[in-house]
């Protein structure tokens, strides 16, 4: 069931906690497919090549670009763009250094750089009034996107993600005092044998999806990924605030948001969370999905995919 509201104001909430599991570890050259081969002499269009990221084009229609999240394979998004692809041509981003995909810069910075190639992707390929979807990190990535090249952005859509990641430590959590754990998961992820670092991502991958096969995804993906990526990731994640740039933005948003009695982030703490740290963005709709944890899209499949197609319709 979706609940939805859409922020006006800033309204005066009790202060919550969410479990940290959801922002722990889950939650070369490479080449974008053209959606159709080029007319007969015309010129093709040069291929995208980047060593920050690549993307798989499926379909035609109006541009939908889907960035999964922390450690995760662009296959989280699977089920949505093979639904999608009849009527949009569909962007399926897979970041370096997850879930197999090469990464080549050591313990260099992340997130901006992916910022900067996901801008030059739209850019370079034409694309007008893209929908940006993102989960988690991904989501956080899609309104960095939004905030700092809002003309290349139709819309977006922040799937169970904050814009301060470390907010889930409390209402006075700030970047500051949010590093000194960042380096700490930074650091476990680094330190981590194999067998201790799979049984870990296990464990956690119970708190972050009810779907046991979508658990399983995770634990190989992030086994699959490069622990310095991942290290760099998950520091930059939570010592990266965005709630100074919501006020000024004009791009439409929606933040659907997971909330899960048995085992997740009950409503009335959910909706606390969310409504506090989105309080500023004009505009913003809320969308409470229940009975689901992180991984909304693999928890509420059908839930997400209506509310997917009322994001995408809507002007």
């Amino acid at each position: 069931m979706l609940h939805i509201r859409t922020l006006r104001g800033r309204p005066t909430l009790r202060a919550v906690l969410l479990a940290a599991a959801s922002i722990a570890v889950v939650g070369g050259a490479f080449l974008a497919l053209p959606a159709e081969a080029a007319p007969v002499g015309a010129t093709a269009p040069a291929p995208f090549v980047s060593d920050r990221l690549s993307v798989e084009v499926v379909g035609s229609g109006p541009d939908v670009i889907l960035i999964p999240g922390f450690g995760c394979s662009r296959e989280v998004w699977r089920a949505e763009a093979e639904r999608l692809k009849a009527t949009h041509r569909v962007h399926l981003v897979q970041l370096a250094g997850f879930a197999g995909e090469p990464w080549t810069h050591g313990d260099g910075p992340f997130v901006q750089p992916v910022v900067d190639e996901l801008a030059r992707y739209i850019r370079d390929g034409g694309l007008q009034g893209a929908a940006v979807v993102g989960h988690s990190m991904g989501g956080m990535s899609a309104l960095m996107l939004a905030q700092q090249r809002p003309e290349l952005v139709g819309k977006v859509m922040t799937v169970d993600s904050l814009p301060f990641f470390s907010a889930l430590y409390g209402p006075t959590a700030t970047p500051e005092s949010a590093r000194p754990f960042a380096d700490q998961a930074a650091a476990g992820i680094l330190a981590a044998d194999p067998a201790s670092f799979r049984a870990g991502q296990a464990r956690q991958a119970i708190g972050l999806a009810r779907d046991p096969a979508a658990r399983e995804r995770m634990v190989e993906w992030t086994a699959a990924g490069d622990r310095r990526a991942m290290a760099t990731a998950i520091r930059e994640v939570m010592t990266t605030d965005l709630r100074p740039g919501l006020a000024a933005m004009t791009t439409p948003v929606w933040a659907p948001y997971a909330s899960d009695a048995d085992g997740g982030a009950p409503a009335e703490l959910a909706d606390g969370m969310w409504a506090r740290e989105y309080a500023v963005l004009p505009g913003v709709k809320l969308i409470r999905v229940d009975g689901s944890r992180h991984f909304i899209m693999a928890d509420q499949p059908a839930a997400f995919a209506d509310l997917m197609d009322r994001f995408l319709a809507a002007e």
